[in-house]
């Protein structure tokens, strides 16, 4: 099903929708970070990504508990979005033989992976108020000032360390 397929016919089915989108999305990501942890070589970056493993796991059991609170059954939906960001860190991260350069290029990974769940969940927050669903926005917001804190950290690391070893 497409963002605007025929399916989705009311605020709620889009909400909805994007639920599904956010929950495949943090489903793929806890695939995929294991892999980003086993590439990094920065003590700081492998810890910072070990906590944010945990994290997406909490992460997708409060998704789990929102679609309980609308008495819905968990769902995913593909994300070609999520899925096009994986595959090009995946891609860039296989082509960098240097440790240095191959840390600030899965920071750089990572935060385009979180600056999408920040869109997302910023999206699904208001709508969530909007549908008069405030016990989910509250369940979901949690999770946002997490992912934010997240993208802090890794400008942080990228910042102190990270891309001065990169460059030099």
């Amino acid at each position: 099903m497409g963002l605007f397929s025929a399916d989705i016919k009311t605020m709620n089915d889009l909400y909805v929708h994007q639920l599904q989108d956010i929950y495949y999305a943090e489903k793929q990501i806890l695939k995929s970070l294991p892999d980003m942890i086993g590439k990094a070589s920065d003590r700081d970056l492998k810890n910072g990504l070990q906590k944010h493993l945990q994290e997406t796991e909490n992460h997708v059991a409060r998704l789990e508990q929102v679609f309980k609170l609308q008495d819905l059954k968990p769902k995913a939906v593909d994300c070609p979005a999520i899925d096009g960001i994986i595959d090009e860190a995946e891609e860039v991260s296989g082509e960098v033989e240097d440790k240095e350069v191959l840390d600030a290029a899965i920071i750089a990974a990572a935060q385009a992976v979180e600056h999408y769940e920040i869109t997302k969940y910023g999206t699904l927050i208001a709508w969530a108020h909007q549908l008069g669903r405030d016990d989910a926005a509250a369940i979901m917001t949690k999770t946002l000032e997490e992912e934010k804190a997240a993208d802090k950290k890794l400008t942080s690391v990228a910042e102190a360390k990270v891309n001065r070893k990169a460059a030099s």
